[in-house]
């Protein structure tokens, strides 16, 4: 049995690609900087961004 402890971390992309006036994406909250370093970021850091960061970003937008 195969013991790997990986987790696919999924993409926060919702298809809404624009960046607003604080240089966060429209639809996924993230900079340009994150989503170009999102396939060479590991599980932990995709996590950290999808359940603490983000969510900040988004309830401070509304």
């Amino acid at each position: 049995m195969n013991s790997s402890s990986f987790r696919a971390v999924l993409s926060p992309c919702t298809g809404v690609c624009s960046l607003d006036e604080q240089g966060l994406c429209e639809g996924c909250h993230r900079t340009s900087s994150e989503i170009a370093r999102w396939s060479q970021m590991d599980d932990d850091e995709r996590l950290q961004l999808m359940e603490a960061v983000l969510p900040l970003r988004e309830a401070r937008r509304s």
